[in-house]
């Protein structure tokens, strides 16, 4: 693996094409020429350590430093551990959960269908009566994998799209990588029904390991589809994107419009 200069100046994105919504990521959102499109599901893939979870927090703490009331769904992850991740990095949220700005919901996975039936007819009450502009879902793999059926799998994640585009909210899923094809989501489903896809890998060479970012696709705008490097720090996402890497991952892997 190698890295060359690719200034992303040089390319000429549309950023006032559609309102955009930071991603909480400077890096991320000059590939993106300014963030997400508002009202978009985008979903993050990545394995175990790509900083899926970082990300959602990034994302959503933008929006409270900016006013926006945000709704943070998870599905394995306690409250308590999602604060202290948040702590790790200097991110106080505890404040905004006492201000009724950030709700932190932890599903319920025992009773399956009643979880699925009221994610889809609550969460649009939920996110109008809370004022939220931001949700996360992490992760979507984990409320997929509730549903053995493929079929009922599949009317579940587009149901609860529906309801989530509905809601008018822009939304960010994290998902688990297929280990046994890294070019795709766990389930193979999320990426064909959301708007956007990020890939977050481990990119490994005789030399070292190095964390990789991608946008695979992001509708209705312009974007960056080259690999760029990024780290986990300190302070959160750290994304380089005038830094090229050389890479064989994805090259036929551009079809999930």
């Amino acid at each position: 693996m190698g890295d060359s200069k690719y200034p992303m100046s040089e390319r000429s994105f549309d950023k006032y094409s559609k309102e955009r919504i930071s991603s909480g990521v400077n890096g991320l959102d000059e590939m993106l020429g300014g963030g997400f499109p508002q009202g978009h599901i985008i979903v993050a893939i990545g394995g175990s350590g790509t900083g899926k979870t970082t990300l959602a927090l990034h994302y959503i703490l933008d929006g409270l430093i900016k006013g926006e009331s945000g709704l943070y769904i998870s599905i394995e992850e306690e409250k308590e551990s999602l604060i202290s991740a948040a702590n790790a990095y200097g991110w106080d949220i505890e404040n905004y959960i006492s201000d009724h700005k950030l709700a932190i919901l932890k599903l319920d996975l025992s009773d399956v269908k009643t979880t699925a039936r009221r994610v889809k007819s609550e969460l649009p009450e939920l996110i109008r009566s809370f004022g939220a502009k931001r949700l996360v879902i992490d992760s979507i793999t984990l409320f997929s994998m509730m549903f053995d059926d493929a079929i009922e799998r599949r009317i579940r994640i587009f149901g609860l799209n529906s309801a989530i585009k509905k809601a008018g909210i822009t939304a960010l899923y994290t998902a688990e990588v297929n280990v046994d094809n890294p070019y795709y989501s766990k389930d193979g489903m999320i990426e064909y029904s959301a708007d956007g896809v990020l890939f977050l890998q481990q990119n490994e060479s005789e030399k070292n390991i190095r964390l990789i970012m991608r946008v695979i696709k992001m509708r209705k705008i312009q974007h960056d589809r080259l690999y760029r490097p990024y780290d986990i720090t300190g302070k959160g996402l750290l994304v380089y994107p005038n830094e090229m890497v050389y890479t064989d991952y994805g090259k036929d892997n551009d079809s999930r419009e």
